[in-house]
C-alpha cells in the first residue's frame, strides 16, 4: 500500500489502449524511482452502461470521491448516439464532475519543438508556445437554471441560463492566480464584460481577488472574442488565460490546434483540497474516443501519458517526475517517433500505441 491512490476510468474506443501505455509508466516510476501508487481500475461511459445500464455507477462514483486522483481515457461512440439523453457515455463523465466540484479546468497548449510545423500556424508563431487555459468547470451556460425547450406561441424556444456567484468566479480567479505564480506569473482573465452582466460580475470579481490577494501577479483583461482573435495571432503573449466554462470551452479547442494534434493535449480538472491536503482532481486527454481507429494500434498514447504528468505535479507534488516524463515525450518525438495522427507530408512509418510507450519508457530509463 502506498499514500498515493489512483483510479482509472479506461471508458470506451481508444480508452483502454492509451490507458495501456499510462499504466507502463506507472510501473516505471514504481520500479525505477520508488514512487508507487495504489492503483484500482472502473468503468465510465458506454461500457460502463452496456455491464450496468448507467454511465457511472454509484459504487465508481464513491470510488473516485475516495482517491488522490483520477485517471480517465475517453467516453462515447456511435453505438450510443440513440440513448436516452440521461444515460448517455458523456454523462457519467459530467457526474464525475460535478460531483466531486472539479471546478478549475486545466488546458494546457504547448508546442513541442519537433511538431511545431504540424501547426496549421507558421512555425514562428508556435515554436516554444507554451500557455495555459483555466477554464472554469462546474457552473455557467451549461449548468444554470432555467435551462429546456418549451413552446411560445406556435413556436419553439431554447433557454440557457448563464449564472455565476461571487464565489464561483473568485475560487476559479484563484486557481489562476495561483498557476501563474508556478509559472510566468501573468492572467489575462476572458469575458463578454461589454454585452453581458455575468461578464461584469466575472471581471469585477477577479479584479477584487487580484488586489486583495495577489497583487504581485500581472493582470490584464480581455474581451474573450478579441481573446480567440489573438489566441492565432500572437498565442505566446499569454502566460495563463482565465476564463468561464462557456468561453473556456470554445478558447481551449481554438488553443488545441495551434500545437498540431489533438493526440498531444492533455488536461486536469481540480477541486477543492481533501483531508490530506491534496485537491479533487481528474485527469484526462482532450480527445476522444476516436471509434474509427480502435483496436488498430494507432492511436496517440502521448495526450494521455502526458495528463499523468500533469498528476504528478497538481495531485503529488512530483514537479521533477512530471519534469522528467514529459522530457521523455520531447525526447522520443526529437527522435523521429510518430504516431500515425502525427505523420507529414514527408511520408514514413508511423509506430503503434504499444511501441510509442515503449519508447518513453526507454527515455525515461536512459
Amino acid at each position: 500500500m502506498t499514500d498515493r491512490s489512483l483510479l482509472i476510468l479506461p471508458g470506451d474506443g481508444i480508452g483502454p489502449e492509451v490507458m495501456a501505455e499510462v499504466r507502463k509508466i506507472i510501473d516505471w516510476f514504481g520500479t525505477a524511482r520508488g514512487i508507487s501508487f495504489t492503483v484500482s481500475e472502473g468503468l465510465v461511459g458506454g461500457v460502463a452502461y452496456d455491464a450496468h445500464g448507467t454511465p457511472l455507477t454509484d459504487e465508481t462514483m464513491e470510488q473516485a470521491q475516495n482517491v488522490d486522483a483520477v485517471l480517465l481515457g475517453a467516453v462515447g461512440g456511435p453505438a450510443y448516439d440513440n440513448l436516452d439523453f440521461s444515460v448517455k457515455p458523456e454523462r457519467g463523465l459530467l457526474r464525475l464532475r460535478k460531483e466531486m466540484d472539479l471546478y478549475a479546468n486545466l488546458r494546457p497548449a504547448q508546442c513541442f519543438e519537433a511538431l511545431a510545423d504540424f501547426s496549421s500556424l507558421k512555425r514562428e508563431i508556435v515554436s516554444g508556445l507554451d500557455i495555459m487555459i483555466l477554464r472554469e468547470l462546474t457552473s455557467g451556460v451549461y449548468f444554470g437554471e432555467p435551462r429546456g425547450i418549451h413552446r411560445e406561441g406556435n413556436e419553439r424556444v431554447g433557454i440557457n441560463t448563464q449564472r455565476y456567484t461571487e464565489s464561483e468566479i473568485a475560487r476559479a480567479a484563484r486557481s489562476a492566480f495561483e498557476l501563474a505564480r508556478r509559472r510566468s506569473n501573468k492572467v489575462c482573465s476572458m469575458e463578454k464584460a461589454n454585452v453581458m452582466e455575468s461578464g461584469i460580475l466575472w471581471r469585477d470579481v477577479v479584479t477584487e481577488v487580484h488586489a486583495a490577494e495577489y497583487p504581485d501577479v500581472e493582470l490584464s483583461h480581455m474581451y474573450a472574442d478579441n481573446g480567440a482573435m489573438q489566441l492565432v495571432r500572437a498565442p505566446k503573449q499569454f502566460d495563463v488565460i482565465l476564463t468561464d466554462n462557456l468561453f473556456g470551452d470554445i478558447l481551449s479547442d481554438c488553443a488545441a490546434m495551434l500545437t498540431g494534434s489533438l493526440g498531444m493535449l492533455p488536461s486536469a480538472s481540480l477541486g477543492a483540497p481533501m483531508a490530506n491536503g491534496r485537491p479533487k482532481a481528474m485527469y484526462e486527454p482532450v480527445h476522444g474516443s476516436a471509434p474509427d481507429i480502435t483496436g488498430q494500434g494507432k492511436a496517440n498514447p502521448i495526450a494521455c501519458i502526458l495528463s499523468f504528468a500533469m498528476a504528478l505535479r497538481y495531485s503529488f507534488d512530483l514537479g521533477d517526475e512530471a519534469k522528467r516524463l514529459e522530457a521523455a515525450v520531447e525526447g522520443v518525438l526529437a527522435d523521429g517517433a510518430r504516431t500515425a495522427d502525427l505523420m507529414g507530408p514527408e511520408g514514413g512509418t508511423p509506430i503503434s500505441t504499444s511501441e510509442m510507450g515503449d519508447a518513453i519508457v526507454a527515455k525515461l530509463a536512459a
